[in-house]
């Protein structure tokens, strides 16, 4: 009996011991030592100064200039360029596809010889968005020749629309689990993985951002959390942060606006954000640093193809000069590949290759709008997943606004789609549901609005046509049109790999080590971390800004300087190390502080040297440009925008030597573009004199006044306010 009872405690120990094992590992995962992405300090040291006392700056290497690029790009088309006809380019095809085994890979630009630039490229690329500057950086950084283009601008599509979100997807993991469907749950897996690449490469662009769910009812929060843990259970070494429970009082301190009633508590989950724009245009430049030939607003007008039907070239013609009233001549580029990234366009240039080709794309709209920043706090965000038509709305803090959105319906696809005032209503409907009674949340809050098109697509091959791809396409038609379609912002670089794996298979490209490394950091230290020995290394190759970051990078740029502390910050996280060359060719300010940097909106921290920068090392060769892609001033405030209009047409005329032709032509298409940006209908008919005068700053009548404006009437002033108030005049209504 005795030695019965030792073993009936055996058991129970065991158990007890199993149990506090597991407790003990959870409480590891969940609270280990962890080293946030972009808290690390830079790769290589800050600037110092010489044995004189003087300041030495970086030196950071240069991309070509525009007129360079476009000259490589015709050098590829041989004798067609100079008059010569399509027959010895057809002649030359199985020159391009029995590349010997033994030859040597290009590497980079640097390094490549006359005859090696008057060669086809392995891949021409069109598109300039996410997808297509990613596809041209992987390329390139494995060795391989390679052209991108862009009918407009880089990210001037869907990449510049997003959510800013760099994210795996609750909602799509809560799916998963509710549908058994394992291809959610690989698409949620394999974005929590890129999530963790996107923020190593680009830590200046990118950060984490805690994301709350209000919770209404008690019984919802095992749920909630439970779904949170899973995600972070998911993220594996990939995650950062747990996600974590707050009380009703919590949740009220970390989000003061929420609305009390019915407010159980919140889970806190952590997802990534980012600056899209300036991200697709950190890509391109990168590239372009590598080795590729890279050109935005040049248009692709036919595809070539060789007797047999293989594609071999395409046709295109630089848009720019016909912006100034000049022609534009036809110009061929030769290929061995040509890799169709166009995202909502995509069936565009597959009608291109195959006039009877079936569409793929079924484009759907998501509208956004931007709020002040006092919306939301300025480091926390919010999910609601459950709103009036069951979608889920994301109301997030963004470059000091609030961004709001997004929808989800059908729509035609257009160059620069506009938000409708019924789903800007939707969104502003939802947004009351969940803040306190106290906010009035009006139409005239909102400062931009916008939509982007979501290039949703179907399988061209599969037995029904009608059924939706879950993440993204890679095709390849008879004659060779590679196209990579759908997919999100997260998964960017994940796309670009498989196509150009299947580049490389279907075209017998060659990849090899890049010889020749660019020192994008400005020194003579190789510190990616990544070897370029012909595979994939794009989950290690850092961005351009991304070596010398530091978040107390904008420290030092204020002490040599003397540029303000928001600009300091902003420069240095839209730009990384080259914030240095950016605050270099600010203008001074004539005042003792600041010393440097004359801000283009008194509202917003964005300078003249970024304008002037934009121009010589971002490609920027339009107003909008500047104002949407290279500045975030248009999507985060539309009016502000137009006001910045005069001054940013005249900086890039001093740049770029425009006559008042061009000057009008950037006046009349800056404002056209502005209307995609939520712009009131009244300013659409601006000129350069009303924004100069101040009278685009008044509304046109009562209704707009209400629908626009951002503060009441002088008459709803409070009654403290009446007597003795200098603002008013004697005539005033409140004084009556």
């Amino acid at each position: 009996m005795a030695s019965r009872q030792p073993r009936r405690l055996l058991k129970p120990a065991l158990y007890l011991s199993l149990a506090a094992a597991g407790a003990g590992g959870v409480l590891y995962i969940s609270y280990r030592p962890r080293t946030l992405p972009g808290s690390d300090p830079a790769s290589v040291p800050l600037p110092g100064y010489n044995p004189g006392g003087f300041f030495r700056p970086p030196r950071f290497p240069q991309v070509k200039t525009r007129e360079e690029q476009i000259a490589d790009l015709k050098r590829s088309g041989g004798a067609q360029n100079e008059g010569g006809s399509i027959g010895g380019l057809g002649n030359l095809l199985g020159a391009f596809r029995s590349q010997d085994e033994g030859a040597t890979p290009a590497s980079s630009a640097s390094s490549t010889t006359k005859s090696d630039e008057e060669e086809p490229y392995d891949l021409l690329v069109v598109g300039g968005g996410a997808t297509g500057t990613g596809i041209a950086l992987d390329a390139a950084t494995r060795g391989l020749k390679v052209a991108l283009v862009e009918r407009d601008d880089f990210s001037s599509g869907t990449s510049s629309k997003s959510t800013k979100l760099v994210h795996g997807g609750v909602r799509y993991l809560e799916k998963a689990v509710w549908d058994l469907d394992y291809n959610q749950y690989k698409l949620v897996r394999e974005a929590l993985r890129e999530r963790k690449y996107f923020l190593d490469t680009a830590p200046h662009l990118s950060m984490w951002l805690p994301i709350m769910l209000p919770i209404d009812k008690w019984w919802r929060a095992p749920y909630y959390w439970a779904g949170t843990k899973f995600y972070d259970i998911l993220a594996g070494a990939e995650n950062i942060e747990s996600s974590y429970f707050l009380t009703k009082s919590k949740a009220l301190d970390a989000f003061p606006m929420l609305k009390r009633d019915d407010l159980f508590g919140a889970l806190v989950y952590y997802d990534g954000a980012h600056n899209d724009s300036r991200m697709n245009v950190s890509l391109a430049m990168t590239a372009a640093l590598y080795g590729t030939t890279i050109v935005n607003h040049v248009e692709v007008t036919s595809l070539e193809k060789d007797a047999s039907g293989k594609l071999i070239g395409a046709k295109m013609k630089d848009l720019v000069p016909e912006r100034s009233g000049k022609k534009s001549k036809e110009f061929t580029v030769r290929a061995k590949g040509i890799v169709n990234a166009t995202g909502p366009f995509t069936d565009s240039i597959r009608k291109m290759d195959d006039q009877k080709v079936s569409e793929i794309v079924a484009p759907s709209s998501g509208a956004h709008i931007v709020l002040p920043g006092y919306y939301s706090p300025a480091n926390m965000g919010l999910i609601d997943p459950s709103t009036s038509d069951g979608r889920v709305i994301f109301f997030l803090p963004w470059q000091g606004n609030t961004i709001a959105g997004t929808t989800d319906a059908p729509t035609e696809i257009t160059a620069n789609p506009i938000a409708g005032e019924a789903e800007i209503d939707w969104i502003l409907s939802e947004i009351r549901h969940y803040l306190s009674p106290s906010i009035n949340v009006r139409r005239g809050d909102v400062l931009s609005a916008w939509s982007g098109i979501r290039p949703l697509v179907r399988d061209p091959k599969a037995k029904n046509t009608e059924s939706l791809v879950r993440n993204h396409l890679v095709d390849i038609s008879d004659s060779g049109l590679l196209t990579c379609a759908g997919g999100k912002w997260t998964t960017y670089r994940q796309m670009a790999e498989e196509t150009v794996d299947e580049a490389i298979k279907q075209f017998q490209l060659t990849p090899g080590p890049v010889t020749n490394i660019p020192s994008l950091s400005g020194t003579e230290t190789i510190d990616d971390g990544a070897t370029l020995d012909g595979t994939c290394q794009t989950h290690q190759v850092k961005l351009i800004g991304a070596h010398g970051y530091s978040k107390t990078l904008f420290i030092n740029l204020i002490q040599h300087f003397g540029v303000e502390t928001d600009v300091a910050r902003h420069l240095t996280e839209s730009y990384g190390d080259r914030a240095w060359t950016v605050a270099a060719l600010a203008a001074p300010s004539e005042m003792r502080f600041p010393v440097r940097g004359v801000r283009i909106s008194p509202l917003y921290p964005f300078i003249d040297g970024e304008v002037r920068y934009a121009v010589r090392h971002e490609y920027a060769q339009t107003a909008v440009d500047v104002l949407a892609r290279r500045t975030r001033l248009a999507f985060l405030n539309s009016q502000a925008a137009l006001d910045a209009l005069p001054g940013v047409i005249d900086l890039m005329a001093e740049e770029l030597k425009w006559d008042s032709h061009r000057k009008d032509r950037e006046w009349k298409d800056t404002v056209q573009f502005l209307e995609s940006m939520g712009l009131p209908k009244s300013k659409l008919g601006a000129t350069r004199k009303d924004v100069e005068s101040g009278k685009t700053s008044r509304f046109a009548d009562d209704v707009e006044y209400k629908l626009y404006s951002r503060h009441d009437r002088p008459a709803d002033e409070l009654e403290s306010d009446r007597e003795g108030n200098p603002v008013m005049s004697k005539d005033s209504p409140v004084n009556k």
